[in-house]
């Protein structure tokens, strides 16, 4: 009989009471695409990358998006088998230890919760310089603040009521703000480089190997958010074939725009002193050089609209990894429950808006400027989601081989990718002192509240990684939205 218990099917999935199957293959796209917020990349990016790469930017784009491939291949791996809620944590951990999946599940709350609040903050500022453009004059301190709420609680009323409107609004403002940059972008190829030295002169220095390779630091942060359809799982229609195609689409599509953009910046700045590299608003500077000075108008729609959706994109991803968390009985529980009408982590939600709303909001009533509150948090972020795909990818072929599916592909992608983002997050910490000090605190206060629940909750740690389970309903009524 106790044989016979283990085969039946349960009658309730673990992560019931969220919306199951629903989400469109289009809508779980456009949220992993929101995630990585591709227009603020486009726009900012190239010119740090070019600090290291110089006219070798384009390649290290190159480089960092056949990495971000080899992500989305490891994270495959798992979403073609298995759909969860608690995003990369729940997959590392059908792979690796419990430690190792805590570990993920801490780096990919602050990852996705700094991600949240740096989007914040960036669509604040672009929408206060939008204002500038049209009214020559800016709203100041107070009404940054307000628009900071305002953005806040608009986000936290669309997460609550569901996946669904949520990837829909940012479908609609992604859509939108990607084609600005397109066409922004466009006209600045068109326009030639900028007037400085004769031409075919240059001010940037040769690429070299080594350039390039540190060119791909900066390039690959450029890419974190990409895997934010994983925290949507359950909630997809065809989890299996939808959340992988997800994240490597997103991947290549982001790649291909930063590749584009790096190349109309690099070409645009080619015939000009010191070239590209270090550029504060390269996009600003050449649009001004080609006399289309109402671009930066459009500029500043763009990335104010894709900064919104990426917050929105982030704090739903945030609120289901909190969520899966209380489902394993490593969180409070009452960020395990759900809203009985919108079916969404109404408590997980409540918890985390108003955290990632008021930690910028206090950073800047103490005095900090937005912009050194947003690189600040896209940094420490950064570092979150590097260890998070670092253990993800390790887990990959143990997770294939307790299942009895290893190939040699799979440990190939994993013996090339885990190294490389050793290295990436390492140098991140090394090459930015203030924020190895603040992963260092988080660190020792994970570790010990790591400690705090192998005393209290060692059989709730031991089975951390809930993930969505085939129930009884589902194959009484297939049609319901099976994988």
């Amino acid at each position: 009989m106790r044989d016979d218990a283990r085969v039946r099917l349960r009658s309730r999935s673990p992560v019931e009471g969220l919306e199951r199957r629903r989400l469109r293959p289009l809508e779980v796209f456009a949220q992993s695409v929101s995630g990585a917020a591709p227009s603020a990349a486009m726009a900012a990016t190239p010119a740090i990358v070019a600090v290291s790469a110089g006219r070798g930017t384009v390649w290290s784009f190159v480089i960092a998006t056949a990495l971000a491939l080899l992500i989305a291949g490891c994270i495959a791996r798992f979403t073609r088998r298995m759909a969860a809620s608690g995003g990369l944590y729940s997959l590392t951990a059908k792979g690796l230890t419990p430690a190792a999946a805590y570990a993920s599940a801490l780096a990919s709350s602050v990852g996705y919760g700094l991600l949240a609040a740096a989007a914040l903050v960036g669509a604040t500022v672009y929408l206060d310089a939008l204002i500038g453009e049209l009214t020559g004059s800016t709203p100041g301190g107070v009404g940054a603040v307000v628009m900071m709420a305002v953005i806040g609680l608009g986000t936290g009323v669309l997460v609550l009521r569901g996946a669904r409107l949520s990837a829909r609004v940012v479908l609609l403002v992604e859509s939108i703000s990607i084609t600005s940059m397109l066409v922004v972008f466009s006209l600045l190829l068109a326009g030639g480089p900028a007037d400085g030295t004769p031409t075919g002169a240059t001010g940037m220095s040769p690429p070299g190997l080594g350039g390039v390779v540190a060119g791909v630091l900066p390039a690959l942060a450029a890419f974190i958010g990409f895997e934010i359809a994983t925290a949507l799982g359950s909630e997809v229609r065809r989890p299996f074939r939808s959340v992988p195609r997800a994240v490597g689409l997103t991947a290549a599509v982001a790649g291909v725009l930063y590749v584009f953009a790096a190349q109309v910046q690099v070409f645009g700045f080619s015939a000009t002193p010191g070239g590209l590299a270090g550029r504060s608003e390269p996009v600003v500077t050449l649009a001004a050089a080609n006399g289309r000075g109402w671009l930066p108008v459009l500029l500043d729609v763009g990335l104010a609209m894709s900064f919104f959706a990426c917050c929105l994109a982030a704090s739903t991803a945030l609120a289901r990894v909190l969520f899966s968390l209380a489902r394993d009985g490593v969180a409070p529980r009452a960020m395990g429950r759900t809203h009985r009408r919108f079916r969404t982590p109404h408590v997980a939600i409540a918890a985390s808006v108003p955290v990632t709303t008021g930690l910028p909001v206090a950073l800047f009533a103490a005095g900090v400027p937005l912009t050194s509150v947003l690189v600040a948090m896209l940094t420490l972020a950064a570092c979150g989601f590097l260890l998070a795909y670092l253990l993800v990818c390790a887990a990959a072929p143990v997770f294939l081989y307790r299942i009895g599916e290893l190939t040699w592909p799979a440990v190939a992608a994993s013996a090339v990718i885990v190294p490389i983002l050793l290295v990436v997050l390492v140098a991140f910490v090394v090459t930015r002192p203030l924020s190895g000090v603040l992963l260092a605190g988080l660190a020792v206060l994970g570790a010990a509240c790591y400690l705090v629940l192998r005393l209290r909750r060692p059989a709730a740690l031991a089975d951390i990684g809930v993930y969505d389970e085939t129930t009884a309903g589902d194959v009484l009524f297939p049609n319901r939205g099976a994988a």
